[in-house]
């Protein structure tokens, strides 16, 4: 249940945060002081946060059509250099899901049969979505309405946060506008998961330039009930994450750290994450999905999805 109840967190803090807008090298070039703020009229501040918004849902739904290799860092503590385990997962959309394939540290398999039988099983799943039937339309019907409730979380942001630009500063050769993040007073909730917003505050990095966030980071400024009421994250938990142009237009997320202190019922749960994303491949729908698979198993049929 606790990691469940973190996993509904993340969603809708991180999610949910970002059109509103490590440790690695890349997460520490932005944290250089700002420069003073650039002329803006709220006309202008809107029609940008507007654009971003489009443009994260954009990427969004591409994760769907795009597998990735993720690398997992688990820690005991935000401060622990590393001292947790560590997962690298060919991670490939599966249709109404997203399989984890287990490799090594540099991208190939660690155990070639057990390799071989995580394709087969992604295989038979892959043919499954791509069919035609009752049982997956109704799947299908599952996903999009989550994919909806995903979409009102992130349109809530727009009126569930004031921004307010403090600066500018320069990532990989890009002017950043940076704008701080603070709850709406005037806002109402619509729903539980709204209601956390009250609850927390950071920053966004936008690239004006292309309309695109590029970071986000933020701290629950009070505790959090979650999972009804069965489990709490504690005040001064951490989140962020940083996006890039993976691909032409499409700002994939390439970073994230989660630093999460609370309890469940009267057990102490922390959770102290980072992941780091990429390359990105596009494998396409669930038929496309397939026929790749079936060809990197030598099967006839096979074919590899577009690039």
């Amino acid at each position: 249940m606790p990691l469940l109840a973190m996993r509904a967190l993340r969603l809708i803090l991180v999610a949910g945060l970002l059109p509103a807008l490590a440790a690695a090298s890349f997460a520490q070039e932005a944290a250089v002081a700002p420069s003073p703020p650039p002329p803006q009229t709220q006309g202008e501040k809107d029609a940008l946060l507007d654009l971003v918004l489009g443009n994260v849902k954009k990427s969004d739904e591409a994760m769907n059509f795009y597998e990735r290799v993720e690398r997992l860092e688990m820690r005991k503590s935000g401060a622990d250099a590393l001292s947790g385990d560590v997962k690298v997962s060919r991670v490939i959309p599966a249709g109404t899901g997203v399989d984890h394939i287990p490799i090594g540290p540099d991208g190939k398999p660690v155990d070639p049969d057990a390799y071989h039988a995580e394709l087969v099983k992604l295989e038979r799943a892959l043919s499954w979505a791509a069919d035609d039937g009752h049982a997956q339309r109704d799947a299908y019907d599952k996903i999009a309405k989550k994919q909806k409730e995903r979409e009102e979380l992130i349109d809530a942001t727009r009126t569930a946060f004031l921004y307010v630009l403090v600066g500018t500063e320069t990532r990989a050769g890009r002017v950043l506008y940076k704008y701080k993040m603070e709850p709406n007073p005037a806002y109402k909730p619509t729903s539980r998961a709204t209601s956390i917003f009250a609850k927390v505050n950071g920053f966004v990095w936008i690239d004006p330039q292309a309309g695109q966030l590029a970071r986000v980071e933020g701290e629950v400024t009070g505790d959090i009930t979650v999972g009804l009421f069965l489990a709490k994250v504690f005040k001064g938990s951490h989140f962020m994450q940083e996006r890039y142009e993976m691909l032409p237009e499409l700002w994939m997320p390439s970073f994230s750290q989660y630093d999460f202190d609370g309890r469940k019922l009267f057990s102490a749960i922390s959770i102290h994450e980072r992941t780091f994303y990429g390359p990105y491949r596009r494998v396409g729908s669930p038929k496309e999905a397939l026929a790749a698979i079936r060809s990197e198993l030598g099967k006839p049929g096979g074919a590899t999805a577009d690039p």
